[in-house]
């Protein structure tokens, strides 16, 4: 999770008078990365996941599922494993494919992170070696835990903060950190980094931070839902009353740390681009995509031991790290603060910076709050206008942690200033220069996906997305829709069952024309946009493809119309007239191909052999069905899992043995059994594909 650095962090009021000198500093340090890399061309692709765990502590005999807070004396023992086998596989000569993972620290200490040891290249046989790595490090996490605790793969889990106990050891609500009425400062990881982001982030606001999240009505739940967990009472610190004064909404599910939103799990995808240009084509073209995988990949029905009204985490996140001040957050005049700062500094991007024509300014339609000082700096230097104008947007952020002896630092070798900003923007995507005195290139992160429960699904969207880029770059397609339609679908993607009940804006003709400058002669690896569309969109029997025309270019409202997850996953076709022949259509509901067709059409351009194209095409069937509805979101599992628990009153409360049940379930699915019995309507029809050890 971000930045880990040795040191002494400072509190807020010792920050404050250095936020300046980290953004200028940060800046150079940006400004002597590009000079030094932005001509660089030829990097080849690489790329890796990020799966993030939870590890449960199972007390069977009063039916409790707990978080096990043992995640410095596991890591210790798992970097002490990694050591030893580097060593062994140095001697071996053990390939990059077969190195052993690496696990990492996360914000909670019942988290850890890991990635495979080496990255993956855009081979088909790397392709193949994701799911079995991913089983591997989730082998390797559990045999260096209790013989009670597990690593699962959870979004959320159901009863952080829930009264009572939900961690292994128990503390109480506590602590100067957080100061949270439910949450205790010893569940954060105690590197120095993280009570002090959470403390910085809590001072520099003025109050708590506070997720309202709307409760899911059933039929016994009280309305209004007034929450009667909630101490309203208490007075150990001078934020207890931010509740009180209206920061817990009726109706809603009130939560007031940090830990709540940096406690969840997700999955995450890093990829190197050959050179910068295209790193910044791959930014924007997946930008649009965000929503959708999250609405795709929804997993955290449940908070604080309640069922929610929605499916998805992003908003939690996003609240729980939100330090703009009441000043930035426009609910009082500007006085002390430079702006009105209309997001926290986690969520959707909120600027496209790809330099393609197709880019057109109209796209970038939100009005773009930015530091003047920042980007005259960046374009002084030589910096394009987008570029700077991304980054003078992001450094409209302070810092938060400051070590005090990383203040002064020579801005030719370090990128610690730069990167104290740059990793405290969580965004949908990322944009990554390389690292100072590396063969890194530059590189772009999709941040969206929600974590799954099994191996199985959590690299089957992993290699979709893998996919769905060299689609991309092959087949020059064009995903751009406006900023601000893509801000709504982030809204959209979180309401309960969204994958099928919502529509999404997507653009209609996503084949860019090929008459641009930049582009590149086409080669074997590359398809013409026109040829990509004439092999996608096929009218009937035969094969025979309607024609493609380039219309002038339209207006930018007439580019983009409302599709449902399962037209943009699995497209959409042209609808027969009486006498069978397809019809013209109407705007709103012309052909699509779909994104696993052009997957698919990428593949068909590869030599894939009958096993790895039967291995992909599987993974490719899972997400297709979870657009259809046919399979289950995981977020849709778990409710319908807690509302048919015979201990759930249909009040909302989800109760310790039914989130002990439900856990062990979690795990029962994750070891590969149950997939046709309790988890069919998640993971139906699939047992078949799972890898096995």
């Amino acid at each position: 999770m971000g930045l880990l650095s040795l040191g002494t962090p400072l509190p807020w009021k010792d920050v404050e008078q250095y936020v300046d000198h980290v953004r200028e500093h940060g800046i150079k340090q940006f400004l002597h990365i590009w000079k030094n890399t932005k001509d660089k061309r030829g990097n080849s692709l690489l790329w890796g996941d990020e799966v993030e765990y939870m590890v449960v502590s199972y007390d069977d005999a009063n039916k409790s599922a707990l978080l096990s807070l043992r995640q410095a004396e596991i890591l210790t023992a798992l970097e002490e494993n990694e050591k030893k086998q580097r060593k062994i596989e140095d001697q071996l000569g053990v390939g990059p494919g077969q190195r052993i993972p690496t696990f990492h620290p996360e914000y909670g200490r019942f988290m850890l992170e890991a990635t495979p040891g080496y990255p993956y290249t855009a081979s088909l046989e790397d392709l193949m070696n994701v799911e079995r790595n991913m089983n591997r490090r989730r082998e390797i996490a559990k045999e260096h835990m209790l013989a009670h605790e597990f690593p699962v793969t959870l979004t959320s889990f159901p009863r952080l903060g829930a009264p009572g106990k939900f961690t292994d050891p128990y503390y109480p609500p506590t602590g100067n950190a957080s100061r949270s009425f439910f949450l205790p400062d010893e569940l954060i990881n105690p590197h120095a980094r993280f009570p002090t982001l959470t403390a910085n982030i809590r001072e520099r606001r003025g109050s708590k931070v506070a997720m309202n999240v709307p409760i899911f009505k059933d039929k016994n739940t009280p309305s209004p839902f007034i929450d009667p967990t909630i101490p309203y009472d208490r007075n150990l610190y001078p934020e207890d009353a931010n509740a009180r004064e209206g920061a817990a909404k009726p109706d809603h599910i009130y939560m007031d740390s940090m830990g709540f939103g940096m406690g969840c799990c997700c999955l995450q995808i890093t990829f190197q681009a050959t050179d910068i240009d295209e790193a910044r084509r791959l930014y924007d073209q997946l930008a649009p995509l965000g929503p959708i995988f999250l609405a795709l990949t929804a997993a955290s029905p449940a908070w604080r031991g309640y069922l929610s009204d929605q499916d998805c985490r992003w908003n939690v996140i996003a609240g729980s790290v939100d330090d703009r001040t009441e000043e930035e957050r426009g609910l009082k005049p500007l006085k002390n603060k430079r702006f009105v700062i209309p997001k926290s500094r986690y969520d959707s991007i909120d600027y496209y910076i790809s330099q393609s024509p197709e880019c057109r300014p109209e796209y970038n339609d939100i009005e773009l709050v930015k530091d003047d000082k920042i980007k005259k700096m960046l374009t002084d230097a030589g910096v394009d206008e987008k570029l700077a104008n991304h980054y003078a947007h992001l450094f409209i952020r302070d810092p938060i942690v400051v070590f005090s002896e990383l203040i002064d630092q020579d801005d030719t070798s370090s990128s610690d200033h730069f990167e104290n900003i740059q990793s405290t923007n969580w965004q949908t995507m990322r944009f990554k220069p390389p690292p100072p005195g590396t063969d890194i290139g530059w590189r772009v992160e999709f941040r969206s996906m929600e974590i799954q429960i099994t191996d199985f699904e959590n690299a089957a969207f992993a290699i979709f997305i893998v996919l769905l880029t060299r689609a991309i770059l092959s087949f020059k397609l064009n995903f751009y829709i406006p900023i601000s339609k893509v801000d709504r679908n982030m809204q959209v993607a979180h309401r309960r069952d969204a994958v099928i009940n919502e529509k999404f804006y997507f653009r209609k003709d996503i084949f860019a024309p090929l008459s641009h400058s930049h582009d590149r002669q086409t080669t074997g690896s590359e398809t013409s946009s026109e040829d990509a569309s004439t092999s996608l969109y096929s009218s009937d029997a035969n094969g025979s493809a309607d024609s493609v025309v380039r219309t002038p270019v339209k207006p930018v409202e007439e580019e983009y119309g409302l599709y449902t997850i399962d037209e943009i996953i699995n497209g959409r076709k042209r609808k027969p007239t009486s006498n069978g022949s397809s019809s013209d259509v109407e705007d709103d509901t012309e052909e699509f191909p779909g994104l696993v067709k052009l997957v698919q059409s990428y593949l068909d351009s590869m030599s894939v052999d009958i096993e790895t194209r039967c291995t992909l095409n599987a993974y490719m069937d899972l997400i297709s069905k979870r657009a259809s509805g046919e399979l289950y979101t995981a977020a849709r599992w778990m409710r319908e899992f807690i509302r048919g628990h015979p201990d759930y009153k249909f009040d909302s409360a989800v109760g310790s043995v039914v989130n002990y049940d439900l856990v062990k379930k979690v795990e029962q699915l994750t070891i590969g059994k149950e997939w046709d019995g309790a988890g069919e309507k998640l993971l139906g029809g699939m047992a078949g594909n799972r890898y096995s050890s």
